[in-house]
């Protein structure tokens, strides 16, 4: 119980300066926060084109939003690795090994452990960053965790954070960002009677057709894959 004090501490201390920072330095653009509900499990299922977009939603979202993070982040030694830890802990990220063969497992066992407490949980459908700007096809594990869990889907499309900090980019850059938030896509009693894989898909396409909708992204027909480190 003391860590997530303790955690819940970081993460106010974090947000409470950085957003006011975020909203001075690049004045985003930030429409449609009315379409998350204010309680109860919620999935924001978003496009992906910067590293930082883990960071942007969280500062511009008015809930507790929980992502996943690289486990790297979180075994760095020394003043670095403490620092490392204390910031993405900070801002509610959830360590994933992704080299592990259960890795995909243990990250939707991690996000329904958050919405079954009534939590927020992020999730980027394409798997991945994009790295030419395309939207990928989305990958049904938003589907499921949905379905699984009766969380309503709430499809958020991010625009300039690939000019924020491009790929390969230490350091954030001025530029002009803006954060759409698309109305709910509710799951309960909408599938019942088809089949799971046949329902995962559809939900899936559904949650990317409004992404798309709002980012105006060329879309890509395929699914992206991690590029080697």
């Amino acid at each position: 119980m003391s860590g997530r004090r303790g955690s819940g501490v970081a993460y106010r201390a974090i947000k409470s300066v950085l957003a006011v920072l975020f909203r001075v330095l690049w004045r985003p653009t930030v429409t449609g926060l009315e379409n998350i509900p204010r309680r109860g499990p919620v999935i924001l299922a978003s496009n992906h084109l910067s590293f930082v977009d883990s960071m942007v939603i969280p500062l511009v979202v008015p809930r507790r939003v929980a992502f996943l993070a690289k486990s790297d982040y979180y075994t760095g030694s020394g003043v670095k690795g403490t620092l490392s830890r204390w910031w993405f802990e900070g801002f509610g990220m959830i360590p994933v090994d992704r080299d592990d063969t259960r890795a995909a497992q243990a990250s939707l066992d991690a996000a329904l452990e958050v919405l079954s407490g009534g939590g927020v949980f992020g999730i980027y459908p394409e798997g991945t960053r994009s790295r030419d700007g395309l939207l990928y096809r989305g990958r049904t594990g938003v589907a499921w965790l949905a379905m699984t869990s009766g969380a309503p889907v709430v499809p958020v499309a991010l625009v300039g954070t690939d000019r924020l900090q491009p790929v390969g980019s230490r350091r954030p850059r001025l530029a002009k960002v803006s954060v759409q938030v698309g109305p709910p896509v509710e799951v309960e009693g909408r599938f019942d009677g088809v089949p799971a894989g046949r329902a995962r898909r559809e939900l899936t396409d559904e949650v990317m057709a409004a992404i798309h909708a709002m980012s105006g992204q060329e879309v890509a027909g395929r699914y992206n894959e991690r590029a080697a480190e």
